[in-house]
């Protein structure tokens, strides 16, 4: 990747260093180290939940912590509320405080989604299943708004209502197919947006068929406001190519919305055969990550993310689970082998987030009227000179003024 590759994800500012009484730090060293990225590097922490409540152990934190910053949670209705009124509300609080005290984003999936829904919810009528969904949405934003600011608001909602893989039909497809697809978007949206108007609101989907575009095209159309896209990206059955990945982004892009690769996967072992059209038919007693594979996966991972970063609509890549053990389907994509090990995959993407894309402590110095030139990728950064210290956010080209803590002389 080339520097005008990723013009859009560094900024030049202009500093002016102060001391306490308001002058201007002369012909001084500064020396300037990047704190963290604008740009959201995000991974699941379900594995961590139980480790914030302090019911179990993990080793695995500290590889978690060392590449990513943003963290998605399970809000599965199912699983978070299998009695009705009866939420795993304080469980997944303590987690996001848990990432939150690590500095790190945390984001909330999914609000609405017709996949796990609760069995209490079948036998209602319609209209009480619109109102208990109305109040659950209501109900998690507002409850995590303090630690939660990102939701994937609706989830696969392309083939919502006519989603038909359950023995039983479940409540949220019945309230799609007699609301209409449009309604139900616009409940989810319209609730979480009352609940906490500052959050970001995603519309989420793995279908990257004109389906998904002729929905986003009636959600805008209906004026629901959307804050970002979010594109899944299993790549279960083979990495999708700069080329194809390139042509999505531009197909969506289209709408001016940012972009959030919300669920990314690729696999150190075998692939998935193409003819499998629903990646969940799958199913196999043992999927292994194998040398080659590995090697595959590492080379995929940097090529993946070097694409998406070149795309200056993304904002925001979440790749889908840190360690094999546990991993969705049993397949081997996690960046971290099932004992603990890090595979090539996890070294690459450290390499990538931390080394390439990651200013290296570098020392300035002031002219005479106390200015520095910083160039580095958006995010925070700490300048220190003499022994103080000061904070420095780059969003952008631009001028900052900032004092020195205490002061120097």
């Amino acid at each position: 990747m080339t520097a005008a590759q990723l013009d859009h994800r560094t900024g030049d500012v202009l500093v002016t260093l102060l001391d306490v009484d308001g002058q201007p730090l002369r012909d001084r060293d500064v020396l300037v180290e990047q704190r963290s990225h604008a740009f959201s590097f995000g991974n699941i922490g379900f594995d961590f939940v139980p480790v914030a409540n302090e019911e179990t152990a993990s080793d695995l934190a500290g590889l978690w912590f060392d590449v990513f910053n943003t963290a998605t949670l399970p809000f599965y209705w199912s699983d978070f509320e299998p009695q009705r009124g009866r939420p795993d509300t304080k469980r997944l609080h303590r987690a996001a405080e848990w990432f939150t005290r690590h500095g790190c984003r945390v984001k909330g999936h999914p609000l609405l989604w017709h996949t796990l829904a609760p069995d209490w919810l079948r036998e209602m009528p319609t209209d009480e299943v619109e109102a208990t969904v109305r109040a659950r949405i209501r109900r998690e934003v507002a409850h995590f708004a303090d630690v939660m600011h990102t939701w994937d608001a609706i989830n696969e909602a392309v083939i919502m209502p006519v989603f038909a893989n359950e023995q039983h039909p479940n409540a949220i497809t019945r309230l799609a197919r007699e609301r209409g697809r449009i309604a139900i978007v616009r409940l989810a949206f319209e609730e979480a947006r009352a609940a906490n108007p500052a959050a970001t609101l995603v519309l989420n989907d793995f279908d990257m068929s004109t389906a998904y575009e002729c929905l986003i095209e009636g959600v805008l159309e209906a004026g629901i406001k959307i804050d970002a896209l979010g594109l899944q990206s299993h790549m279960h059955q083979g990495y999708w190519g700069e080329e194809k990945t390139l042509a999505i982004l531009e197909r969506f892009s289209r709408y001016g919305l940012p972009i959030h690769m919300t669920e990314t996967t690729l696999l150190s072992g075998h692939l998935m055969p193409p003819e499998i059209d629903d990646l969940n038919d799958y199913q196999i007693p043992s999927w292994p990550s194998t040398p080659e594979g590995e090697e595959r996966q590492a080379d995929e991972i940097v090529r993946h993310y070097r694409t998406l970063l070149s795309h200056p609509s993304v904002q925001a890549i979440t790749y889908w689970g840190l360690t094999d053990d546990g991993a969705w389907l049993g397949a081997p994509c996690g960046l971290v082998r099932a004992d603990g090990t890090p595979k090539p995959g996890y070294d690459a993407l450290r390499r990538l987030v931390k080394e390439e894309w990651w200013l290296p402590p570098t020392t300035l110095r002031t002219d005479d009227a106390g200015r520095v030139a910083v160039r580095g990728f958006l995010g925070d950064y700490q300048l220190s000179c003499a022994g103080r210290t000061a904070s420095l956010t780059i969003g952008g080209p631009g001028e900052a003024v900032t004092t020195l803590e205490k002061g120097t002389r």
